[in-house]
């Protein structure tokens, strides 16, 4: 294994203690070692979704045993629609018949749902558990796993139960793409379009310039890229760790995106579905005279190189979208408020230093309605 790559979250004194994500090929297998230094326990409970365990949940479990540490797999079905709060409970009960005490951390093992899912489980069990995330996928490895966000949906919308809830560490292992199917890196690489686009346009440049590196799974490409998208992401929840200010900038292309998924019944993957919301939203900022013009049109150029969607599926109303985003958890007093961006690598911020923007439901109606939302 070659020496991983460490990026600090530095959490402000009195919020949490700050973090390391470690990025390094072949650090899954030296995961013992990692867990010994950065999350000592006597006990650790791995929640992942089926399809991580029928890849890994073995190699993980023998690892480990053979390291001395006591390892129980708890595994749900894969996908979107098991973020429930019953899963949670499920998880949660079955960690109560194993014995599970407060001695015990949990490893959230996989891509978004199972970092999400296993996070909030950490966060509620006897209060409070310690927590690894060990991402599988390149959406959870660049954006999911880091900040502390955990959570799950409800039938009103995504994420709407959670907490927040640090991890001990992050270990991010690039080889564990080796298993991941091409639309999900297609989809993981949406997340990393909006890092570009919110904080650093040179890497939007650099993205660009490398899609085709990037979808034939170069290593090389795609460690710059989870080790880029990690820094920013991590600058970011520094500055902001309760989602009270700059923080909001990281929901670019998610209030559309969210409220596009939910439609869909999670047909589309989340990255799909936000990069059809950062087209979206790029259009409703240049209705709304904060976003450059142009501004869509280039997201749309480079989200359709990756293979990625940039308009509303045919058979979706905007009424429908607009209403789902009623309940998503910006708005506030009865209005949207949209995470807008100036131009590549600027963002809006509003009057008294607001990051989040209030629109109009009936602006962001015509928005999505008008020509050129659909090609």
């Amino acid at each position: 294994m070659s020496t991983p790559h460490r990026v600090r979250v530095s959490l402000p004194e009195g919020n949490s203690r700050g973090y390391e994500v470690l990025v390094g090929s072949g650090l899954f297998a030296s995961l013992h070692t990692a867990l010994s230094r950065f999350c000592p326990a006597h006990r650790y409970a791995v929640v992942t979704d089926d399809r991580v365990a029928e890849l890994y949940a073995v190699r993980l479990s023998r690892m480990l045993h053979s390291s001395g540490h006591r390892t129980d797999v708890f595994a749900f079905t894969s996908g979107e629609a098991q973020k429930t709060r019953e899963t949670w409970s499920l998880v949660s009960d079955a960690m109560m018949e194993s014995g599970c005490g407060r001695d015990t951390a949990v490893i959230a093992f996989g891509g978004g749902v199972p970092g999400d899912l296993g996070g909030f489980v950490a966060a509620t069990y006897m209060r409070g558990l310690p927590l690894v995330q060990v991402p599988t996928t390149l959406l959870a490895m660049i954006d999911a796993s880091v900040g502390g966000k955990t959570g799950v949906d409800t039938p009103a919308g995504k994420n709407l139960v959670g907490a927040f809830h640090q991890p001990q560490c992050v270990l991010v292992d690039p080889e564990l793409l080796q298993t991941l199917p091409e639309a999900h890196l297609r989809a993981g690489l949406a997340e990393a379009v909006k890092h570009g686009a919110i904080a650093d346009a040179e890497y939007l440049d650099w993205i660009e310039d490398n899609v085709d590196p990037l979808l034939a799974a170069d290593p090389q490409a795609l460690s710059r890229l989870i080790m880029r998208s990690v820094e920013i992401k991590a600058e970011i929840v520094a500055s902001d760790v309760m989602e009270c200010g700059a923080r909001k900038l990281l929901n670019f292309g998610h209030t559309i995106g969210h409220a596009v998924e939910t439609l869909s019944g999670y047909t589309l993957l989340h990255g799909e579905a936000v990069a059809v919301g950062m087209v979206e939203e790029a259009r409703i900022g240049e209705r709304a005279g904060v976003t450059a013009a142009g501004t869509s049109a280039r997201l749309r150029r480079v989200l359709t190189r990756i293979g990625l969607p940039t308009s509303l599926p045919i058979d979706f109303g905007a009424d429908a979208v607009v209403q789902h985003t009623r309940m998503d958890k910006k708005a506030r007093a009865g209005r949207v408020e949209y995470s807008l961006i100036q131009d590549f690598g600027r963002p809006f911020i509003g009057p008294a230093g607001v990051w989040g923007h209030p629109v109009a439901d009936e602006t962001v109606a015509e928005v999505l309605g008008g020509v050129g939302s659909r090609g």
